[in-house]
């Protein structure tokens, strides 16, 4: 039996890998990346381990944020001419904050069937752990690595009445926090690290705590933060004023 034999050909297939803990990964994400023709990867070193661990002998294939535009033709080739192909990324579930946008965006516009296979999100991940209000929420990915324009990004993401989910390197962790923690005063926020993995860490507190904690250690793996919205009924000018750049 060929591998197209369980999938109808000329798809797209989004699929979740785990975020460290292989047990997360799913029958159907499996079943999936075995059946198509060939697999569109961010990090094929890392893919080709976790495709390993589950008997997978499907071929891969580099797509990532420098070769993206020129793969992502590639990828419409292949599934104009009949190929099912699935799109993985390092970790997670694609396009979260990594490469596949303007894959997925191209093959709606060609008007290409594009399927979720579903799994695990550092996003839901961290903020279902949070103990904040998770509804609603907002996701805003990573912060500006330059410090005034990080500042007006965080001027922006406080206003709003969600609680708002980013994502942070161990370089940078300890600034972001800083100024996190300038900018928007104390509010109640957690600092998820290395989710589903053998030194998962869950750190709870204000920003003003965390940012304290932060200067305080060196950091290391993937870090997601949770940040408290403005209060419900809580007058927005008021809240906004609060945000201005200097203000005690």
């Amino acid at each position: 039996m060929t591998r197209r034999a369980s999938l109808a050909a000329g798809k797209l297939f989004v699929v979740a890998t785990p975020l460290g803990n292989l047990g997360d990964m799913s029958p159907r994400a499996v079943e999936t990346l075995k059946s198509v023709d060939a697999i569109a990867s961010e990090d094929t070193r890392r893919t080709r381990k976790l495709l390993a661990h589950f008997g997978v002998g499907t071929p891969l294939f580099s797509y990532h944020e420098h070769n993206e535009e020129r793969a992502a033709e590639d990828v419409l080739r292949r599934i104009a001419g009949g190929e099912s192909v699935a799109l993985v990324t390092d970790a997670g579930t694609p396009l979260i904050a990594d490469p596949g946008y303007r894959l997925v965006a191209l093959l709606a516009r060609e008007g290409i069937e594009i399927v979720s296979v579903p799994g695990p999100s550092a996003v839901t991940a961290a903020l279902s752990v949070s103990g904040l209000p998770p509804m609603p929420f907002f996701f805003a990915g990573f912060l500006p690595r330059k410090k005034a324009a990080r500042r007006r990004r965080i001027e922006e993401l406080g206003a709003l009445h969600a609680t708002f989910v980013i994502f942070e390197s161990p370089h940078r962790i300890v600034a972001g926090l800083r100024d996190l923690a300038q900018v928007l005063g104390d509010r109640p926020a957690v600092v998820a690290r290395e989710l589903t993995k053998i030194h998962e860490e869950v750190v709870r507190g204000s920003l003003g705590e965390l940012a304290q904690v932060a200067e305080g250690r060196a950091w290391k793996g993937e870090i997601t933060i949770v940040v408290s919205g403005v209060p419900a009924g809580e007058d927005r000018e008021r809240s906004e004023a609060s945000l201005a750049p200097g203000h005690p």
